[in-house]
């Protein structure tokens, strides 16, 4: 049994040690980020929708630089949306303050019904920097 490459981003472990996962794993070359919503640090939903999906996104770019990953090494982005028909526009603008320039990651958009109290979710696949991905496996918890 291999054992798993799990990066934590600093002081949200007790976060995922308490809902049972990893925010995201190293493997073979790529990152594989869990969905990130956008929860304070106690793991509540951000009221706020435009500032929920900022704090998606914060909590998203604290995973990716635990991992010396910037968004521009994203390679493809799932998103979940509660409501898209009323909630995506504003939703959509505020990606381009994260998303930077073309060309995009690939993205596939998700509609559903629940997301635990949160309206959006974002969870991302990204090439490590040959830099990180020859580094041997760590188990160190930030």
């Amino acid at each position: 049994m291999s054992v798993r490459d799990v990066v934590f981003p600093a002081g949200r472990q007790m976060l995922y040690e308490k809902n049972r996962y990893s925010p995201a794993i190293r493997s073979n070359g790529f990152l594989f980020v869990s969905g990130q919503v956008g929860s304070l640090p106690d793991g509540s939903p951000e009221p706020d929708l435009e500032a929920q999906v900022r704090l998606a996104f914060d909590n998203l770019n604290a995973i990716l630089s635990a991992a010396d990953c910037t968004f521009q090494d994203v390679i493809d982005v799932t998103v979940f949306i509660v409501d898209p028909a009323s909630q995506l526009e504003s939703i959509w603008k505020v990606f381009s303050d994260y998303w930077g320039d073309a060309p995009y990651p690939t993205l596939t958009g998700i509609g559903v019904t629940w997301l635990s109290g949160f309206q959006f979710e974002i969870k991302v696949i990204a090439k490590l920097p040959d830099s990180v991905k020859d580094r041997p496996t760590q188990l160190a918890m930030n």
